[in-house]
């Protein structure tokens, strides 16, 4: 599978909830409407707070997958 494309990252490893959402609230305000935000987070509960941050907030939650005990989400930003 071809690695996606993204604008800007946030390294969450090692963060427990509810940093790596704290930080993503502040991180997707540095990326411009429609480009994309690549999160990579090791904290297991990620995969229901992050698609539930996209969908309050409007933005895109364009992949989501576990690669070796890391969940990477690629996030398009939405026009808020």
């Amino acid at each position: 599978m071809a690695a996606l494309e993204y604008d800007a990252e946030l390294d969450a490893r090692g963060l427990f909830c509810p940093e790596p959402v704290m930080m993503l609230h502040n991180r997707i305000l540095d990326v411009a409407p429609g480009r994309s935000l690549r999160v990579i987070a090791t904290d297991p509960s990620t995969t229901r707070d992050i698609p539930r941050f996209c969908q309050f907030l409007g933005h895109e939650l364009i992949s989501e997958q576990e690669q070796g005990g890391e969940f990477v989400f690629l996030i398009r930003r939405g026009r808020e």
